[in-house]
């Protein structure tokens, strides 16, 4: 993937629906994941603080790449501009349907 793209990827991570933007998305050789890298923090200005953002910037500081279960990816997006990572908010209510998981036989555990 180009390295002038931004992504914009949406996921669920214990109960919230997390938005990341960052310039790699790929699948990865972990079979059933998605591998995020280059995750994009912009400098935003001191006086307005997000709290969700700068909780997800103390949750990845350091992480060079991310990988991201497959069943819980919402949706990728490229997109022109870097936008602003959030907890979008929790699943609960949310019309997201999980990916189905087949079914264990009767009797076996």
């Amino acid at each position: 993937m180009s390295d002038h793209s931004i992504y914009r990827i949406s996921f669920l991570n214990q109960g919230d629906i997390y938005q990341l933007h960052a310039r790699s998305v790929d699948s990865s050789s972990l079979y059933a994941f998605v591998e995020v890298a280059d995750i994009l923090f912009g400098e935003r200005s001191e006086i307005l603080v997000d709290p969700s953002e700068e909780k997800l910037k103390a949750e990845f500081e350091g992480v060079k790449r991310t990988f991201i279960p497959m069943h819980a990816v919402i949706r990728i997006d490229e997109v022109s501009k870097e936008g602003q990572n959030r907890i979008v908010g929790t699943s609960e209510g949310a019309t997201i349907t999980p990916f189905p998981m087949p079914l264990k036989p009767k009797g076996r555990e």
